[in-house]
């Protein structure tokens, strides 16, 4: 029997509940008002930062999330901060050189992250290295985050083995990402008892309720000694979030996983989000179809917001009726590609080329550029071989990279600081720019617009008292 203790939860209601429902839309003002309670909670951590949050500030909310984590450092007096890291891709779409992964972690930690959960698209932790080094380097709490898949790589000994290796790559703690609501529950208390076996590292589950059993899931986990789960305040709670945090301290409540919340402090929490819920609604900002359960998650093994984008792009090209079609081309084109876990990027990579193939009526009769990228091996190693006639097909006889392919990055920060010089402020304006050139450029003189706003009001005001 596990050993049972108090269940411990971390809180995503400021990342990736708002990510998942209304496309991080969630502006950091809204954010404020409501940390001095949650703060009182007892959360493992609250999730608040990283994933798509830095691109939706800079490209959406005009914030600087630089600022929106050290108001929520302020705010957050006695719970750990916590935030997703995309390896080698940091919170952008490419691999970046190690100085700036270094950099990046660095800052990180300085302005308030306590925990660095780090993935890679293809869980080849090769990618995930620099980032962890750099993570332990500053003290910070280093959790490697395994994208959870289904295939026949995938097997119990598969996540047992990479257990050992991230132990030995000297990571804090290791949580199961399971992106796409995979994970049923009786495969849950497998999952856990296998790799409880295999590591004596803290193990930490996070999913999403797309397909309706991430409350079973998270039940039957807890039963099998997981660590701490991820949940999210109820208004911004299911469809494709995660379980309400008020519903999981409900359920464990007088067990000994009883993670001890109030659910008065609870209830005020939620009352706090709820108006700003309907309000979304109201605005369309959150779709009620992403509250519903899409069982084909399972059959496809589809994200919801890969979904999403699918539905969209054949919408452009006046070809809805493609949609089932398409979602049939998504495994095999898994498949020709070594069997990813389907997860940002290799998702977007995986889906928009199952819609050329539809689309073209012929299979990789044209290729994306990251299509070529991946069969080139330069988002790293997949579980299994790609299939050598699509890779032959695809990219010819182009060379395919078998290190880790920021080996072949040189060091980069340098050459970043001198493009946008003009236009830092703070060190960490240099990091934006790296991750997203042009938006963080749209940023910055957005910035400096408002600035000159008020120092041109400021300059009025004396005018106007002292008369000359």
């Amino acid at each position: 029997m596990p050993e049972q203790k108090p269940i411990k939860i971390t809180e995503t209601v400021l990342r990736d509940a708002h990510q998942s429902l209304i496309a991080t839309r969630m502006p950091t003002e809204f954010m404020l008002p409501i940390v001095d309670k949650m703060d009182k909670v007892g959360y493992h951590s609250v999730e608040c930062w990283g994933g798509a949050t830095f691109d939706a500030s800079l490209r959406f909310l005009k914030e600087d999330p630089w600022e929106r984590l050290r108001k929520l450092r302020a705010g957050f007096k006695n719970t750990k901060l916590q935030m997703l890291f995309r390896g080698q891709n940091i919170l952008g779409y490419r691999h970046y050189a190690d100085d700036v992964v270094e950099y990046f972690v660095q800052k990180s930690i300085a302005n308030g992250i306590d925990i660095i959960r780090i993935f890679d698209c293809l869980n080849d932790i090769r990618n995930l290295e620099c980032a962890v080094k750099a993570c332990n380097k500053e003290g910070g709490h280093a959790q490697i985050a395994l994208s959870y898949t289904l295939g026949d790589a995938y097997t119990l000994d598969y996540w047992m083995n990479i257990a050992k290796e991230i132990e030995a790559m000297g990571a804090d703690s290791i949580c199961i990402k399971d992106m796409a609501g995979l994970l049923v529950p009786y495969e849950a208390s497998k999952l856990i008892t296998a790799m409880k076996s295999a590591t004596k590292l803290p193990i930490q589950l996070h999913t999403h309720y797309t397909s309706g059993v991430a409350s079973m899931t998270y039940l039957k986990a807890v039963e099998a000694g997981v660590d701490v789960i991820d949940c999210a305040m109820s208004p911004f709670a299911l469809g494709t979030s995660q379980p309400a945090t008020e519903v999981m301290a409900e359920t464990f409540k007088g067990t000994p996983y009883d993670p001890g919340f109030d659910q008065n402090l609870l209830a005020e929490i939620a009352d706090y989000f709820r108006p700003y819920r309907e309000e979304c609604l109201k605005t369309g900002l959150l779709d009620p179809k992403v509250l519903g359960v899409n069982i084909k998650t399972l059959m496809y093994q589809v994200p919801g917001g890969m979904l999403s984008n699918m539905v969209s792009q054949l919408k452009e090209q006046n070809a809805s009726d493609k949609y089932d079609e398409v979602l049939q081309e998504i495994p095999r084109v898994r498949k020709d590609f070594g069997e990813p876990p389907l997860v940002t990027p290799s998702s977007q990579i995986v889906g928009t080329q199952a819609v050329f193939n539809v689309l073209m009526g012929e299979r990789y009769k044209m290729a994306t550029g990251e299509t070529k990228d991946l069969l080139s091996g330069k988002y790293g190693k997949t579980v299994k071989p790609f299939n050598a006639e699509v890779q032959k097909k695809v990219i010819g006889d182009a060379e395919v990279i078998t290190c880790r392919p920021a080996d072949l990055i040189p060091n980069e920060l340098e050459k970043i600081e001198n493009e946008m010089k003009q236009w830092k402020q703070q060190d960490e304006d240099v990091l934006s720019y790296a991750l997203f050139p042009q938006v963080a450029v749209d940023f910055f003189k957005y910035r400096q617009a408002q600035q000159e706003k008020v120092d041109m009001t400021q300059a009025d005001t004396k005018n106007a008292a002292y008369p000359v």
